[in-house]
């Protein structure tokens, strides 16, 4: 059994954040890129954000400390402490309103369409 304090682990990633060049830290908490779920902690200093990319599976985000912007296309959701986001099935990018940490969540799906536990194609 895994128990972990996140506000301990915001903490933690944000001071990293704002010292790294790239104002930005994280560290993944449970899974990893062997498992089918991997929760991460996303620290983002204000102003910064994680560029626009693909999403790997179904994600969500909840909102540990700041506020943050998920934008895709042209729609946009806003985010503050103890929100929960749920990551757009298109390419999108988090924006750092100001300092911020985030729990991303995935779950990653066999985007050939098929069943990811198993390996069959639809």
């Amino acid at each position: 059994m895994l128990k972990l304090s996140l506000d301990a682990c915001a903490r933690q990633q944000l001071g990293a954040a704002r010292t790294s060049s790239a104002g930005r830290a994280a560290h993944t908490v449970v899974g990893g890129h062997g498992n089918t779920m991997r929760q991460t902690v996303i620290a983002l200093t204000g102003g910064r954000e994680l560029g626009e990319h693909e999403n790997p599976g179904e994600a969500t985000l909840v909102v540990l400390h700041g506020r943050v912007r998920l934008v895709s296309d042209s729609d946009a959701w806003d985010g503050r402490r103890g929100d929960l986001l749920v990551v757009p099935d298109a390419r999108h990018r988090l924006e750092a309103v100001e300092d911020a940490v985030v729990l991303l969540t995935v779950a990653k799906t066999d985007r050939r369409g098929g069943d990811p536990k198993s390996g069959d194609q639809k």
